[in-house]
């Protein structure tokens, strides 16, 4: 029998585990996802854990970034089973995932996108003594509805802005259910909207990357020009702004670890914070993809992605086995129609960066040098050629 006078006392091992961060991210092979892994990895007493469907197509962790859980979280059971082991353990939660099996601001878009996010909470929250922060990310589409384009009259959105008036959006239905359900703990969450998202990733459904890398290298491929196929407006004025996921995933941490963040639900535009314009960076992306730009072809009004590039599965086909790349079909990275959307957008989306400034938060690119960074990563990663560079105008 123990003397009276002694107590338990917890091994250094036991203290260093109960010190260690554990970070569960949701969509962990998306553009932000494995940023935020690769980051959180490289820092000392993280564990890692990466929550998606399927895994990437081309590994790029080996196991050796992240703990990878195979799980849809549509499925509550499921979940349940799956990450509530985690609940004791986890620090910092990151939401970098979505469901796009419906069209944006509809009922069904919410619900789906919701019970995803609900079901997550229900599997992690019950015993979560250790969460100290959540971290959601959504969009710049925050500010806008596409059910009423005509409404919107702002070109420069920042946090204080009020909800589009019209329409429904996921976004808002998922800070509605972590305000719910986060509000009676100390759990602190926040959001971050950036704009057009610049990263690889084989599990993204809105891929600007990989769907003007694989129409560059069909281009090069057939000899064909290197057309910007959208609207006068988009082409000539600064429409949108480019988000590194570097950048956002930086930004997803530092809110979620340097104490800043002191506030429940501050929200944050992340977005690279140099305004530019397609006009202006289309000769040097043909450039560096190894394609003809001319002056005379590089703007078509009437060029439509989906149109022009839909018999085209084959070439890419060709293209993977002769240049020997990670075995991908085009749906796999590109999305016709997102670009003939972006590219025709009724509204701009150009966010202010002041408050992620006052913040602390000081990281910006140039979205030119976003662009050739991820070309980079891409070929690196095998998922698209090398070239060599052409002069900007042929």
């Amino acid at each position: 029998m123990a003397p009276e006078n002694c107590s338990f006392s917890r091994t250094k091992e036991e203290e260093e585990e109960e010190e260690e961060n554990v970070a569960v991210i949701f969509g962990v092979t998306g553009l932000v996802g494995r940023e935020i892994a690769k980051r959180l990895s490289s820092k000392p007493r993280w564990k890692i854990f990466g929550i998606a469907r399927n895994p990437e197509i081309k590994p790029t962790n080996n196991g050796k970034i992240y703990t990878f859980i195979s799980c849809d979280l549509l499925n509550p059971s499921e979940t349940r089973q799956k990450l509530s082991p985690l609940q004791e353990i986890v620090t910092h939660a990151f939401w970098v995932t979505w469901s796009g099996e419906f069209p944006l601001d509809t009922d069904e878009c919410c619900e789906q996108n919701s019970r995803m996010m609900a079901n997550a909470l229900g599997a992690i929250l019950p015993n979560a003594r250790r969460l100290k922060h959540f971290s959601l990310q959504t969009g710049m589409k925050h500010y806008v509805s596409l059910r009423d384009p005509l409404f919107q009259t702002l070109c420069y959105y920042s946090e204080e802005c009020p909800r589009a008036r019209s329409g429904r959006n996921f976004y808002y239905a998922l800070e509605d259910l972590l305000h719910e359900k986060l509000s009676g703990n100390n759990t602190l969450w926040s959001v971050h909207r950036p704009g057009l998202l610049l990263g690889s990733s084989t599990r993204t459904l809105y891929n600007f990357m990989g769907t003007l890398c694989v129409y560059g290298a069909i281009c090069k491929y057939l000899n064909l020009p290197f057309v910007f196929g959208g609207t006068r407006e988009c082409w000539e004025e600064s429409y949108i702004d480019g988000s590194d996921s570097r950048l956002v995933a930086e930004q997803h941490i530092y809110a979620a670890t340097s104490g800043k963040v002191s506030e429940k639900g501050e929200a944050f535009n992340a977005v690279n914070g140099f305004r530019f314009s397609w006009k202006e960076l289309w000769p040097q992306i043909g450039k560096k993809l190894g394609v003809q730009v001319t002056e005379t072809e590089m703007f078509n009004e009437g060029f439509w992605y989906e149109r022009e590039m839909a018999e085209k599965n084959r070439v890419w086909d060709e293209i993977v086995e002769k240049e020997r790349l990670a075995r991908t079909e085009v749906g796999d990275l590109a999305n016709w129609r997102f670009m003939d959307m972006l590219f025709r957008c009724p509204f701009k989306l150009l966010g202010t960066r002041d408050k992620a400034d006052r913040l602390g938060f000081k990281r910006r690119f140039r979205t030119l040098d976003s662009i050739l960074h991820w070309i980079d990563v891409m070929r690196d990663e095998k998922l698209i050629p090398h070239t060599r560079d052409r002069p900007p105008f042929v």
